[in-house]
């Protein structure tokens, strides 16, 4: 028995040692400091702090930039990235999408996408996580039109059998044109998302 503890009592003493070895020889994995770097000085935190100031006056400065692009209608052909129907389209005004599966919008309603993802223009583009602030672009779109898919055909055979089955399928369609793509107010750069009550559609 006190051979045994004896033993674990060895092990335990080495382990420390090999864990700060091994630690300039390999990336840490965790999150958590690494058993030798918990007693840093104090310096890091002020160089960290001065680093976060650096990088909110950059992007203070490339806000107020996009800002006079924007007034000064240089940004150039506006494109997005929306959610509709489960699935993400790429857009600019002007272009015409295809919305599987049933879609309660008759011909003719003019509707506001509001889950934009991704906006941009030719030398800015803004990134939502998972989507941009609501109100800060405006995508206007108009149904066209409301069809039928082509005919699928789902035929089942088993031979020898007499078994034969022949389905026809056709699903909705909705083609949806995009009207404009605005941005609707200034981009501030604080990043901080106001939570809203109105329902996204």
């Amino acid at each position: 028995m006190s051979f045994l503890a004896q033993s674990v009592r060895q092990m335990l003493r080495h382990v420390p040692t090999r864990s700060l070895l091994t630690a300039g020889a390999m990336r840490p994995l965790s999150i958590s400091p690494v058993i030798g770097q918990q007693n840093k000085p104090a310096t890091e935190s002020a160089d960290i702090s001065a680093i976060a100031k650096d990088q909110q006056k950059e992007c203070l400065s490339i806000c107020e930039r996009i800002n006079r692009q924007v007034q000064k209608s240089e940004q150039g052909r506006l494109f997005a990235v929306v959610h509709l129907c489960g699935k993400q389209f790429k857009v600019t005004s002007g272009d015409i999408i295809l919305v599987e599966g049933y879609w309660p919008p008759t011909i003719g309603d003019e509707i506001s996408l509001d889950k934009v993802l991704l906006a941009g223009a030719r030398d800015f583009t803004l990134v939502g996580r998972p989507i941009l602030e609501p109100g800060l672009i405006s995508v206007k779109a108009t149904v066209v039109e409301k069809t039928l898919s082509h005919t699928k055909t789902h035929f089942r055979k088993k031979r020898r059998k007499q078994y034969m089955r022949i389905n026809f399928q056709r699903s909705p369609h909705t083609m949806v044109r995009i009207n404009s793509i605005e941005l609707a107010r200034p981009v501030d750069g604080n990043g901080e998302e106001e939570p809203s009550s109105r329902r996204l559609f």
